[in-house]
C-alpha cells in the first residue's frame, strides 16, 4: 500500500475523531524505522484510545493488517506502527513532557492538520 494512502487514511481518522495538533514528519533521511511519523493529541485517555482504535480499524479495513499497537493499557501515549508510518497519539501533558517533535528538526514537518494527498 502506498505511503501517501496510509497517511491519508490516518489523517482522515485523526480529523474525524477530532485529534488535536496533528503533525506529519518526513523522517526518511533521518531514521531507518519508518519513512513518516505522525504526531497528534487526544483530550483524555479515553479520547486517545478511541483515536487509536479508529486508526487501527480503518487500516485493517483497507487491507493493511500488519499494524502493531503499544500503550493501550494507560492510553497516555499510544504508538501505532504501520511499518513505513509510525503514529504517536498523546494526551496533551504527556506530549508536552516528551516533546517528540523537537527530537526531529523543524524542516521535516510536511504537514499540519492536513493530509499528504
Amino acid at each position: 500500500m502506498p505511503k501517501k494512502k496510509i497517511i491519508n487514511i490516518i489523517s482522515e481518522c485523526l480529523d474525524e475523531m477530532k485529534a488535536q495538533d496533528t503533525v506529519v514528519l518526513d523522517i526518511r533521511n533521518k531514521s531507518s524505522i519508518a519513512d513518516y511519523m505522525v504526531v497528534a493529541s487526544g483530550t483524555s485517555s479515553r479520547h486517545v484510545s478511541s483515536i487509536a482504535d479508529k486508526i487501527q480499524r480503518s487500516l485493517k479495513n483497507n487491507s493493511y493488517k500488519n499494524v502493531q499497537v503499544e500503550g493501550l493499557q494507560n492510553c497516555d501515549w499510544v504508538l501505532i506502527d504501520a511499518l513505513d508510518v509510525i503514529v504517536n497519539i498523546f494526551k496533551p501533558e504527556v506530549r508536552e513532557f516528551y516533546m517528540i517533535e523537537k527530537i526531529w528538526s523543524e524542516n521535516l514537518i510536511v504537514g499540519k492538520e492536513q493530509s499528504l494527498g
